[in-house]
């Protein structure tokens, strides 16, 4: 018995330290937020767009190389 007893004041224990925990967050604003997102999604577009022309002209390259063009 005294054991569950010692479990439950641990648990409750760790989700009031949780708690304080969080309350410390500084989150981010919407704002924040919206403008990470867009730089996030504009840096994958350019990336993309970078590596699709790398590949093309690597392909372009070792086909001349091997006689396929």
């Amino acid at each position: 018995m005294a054991a569950e007893q010692t479990k439950k004041i641990k648990l409750i224990e760790f989700f009031t330290q949780t708690k304080r925990e969080i309350d410390k967050v500084t989150w981010p604003s919407k704002k924040e937020i919206y403008v990470t997102t867009a730089l996030i999604l504009a840096f994958a577009v350019v990336m993309g767009i970078f590596f699709l022309a790398v590949d093309g002209v690597l392909v372009f390259v070792i086909s001349r190389i091997l006689g396929m063009a």
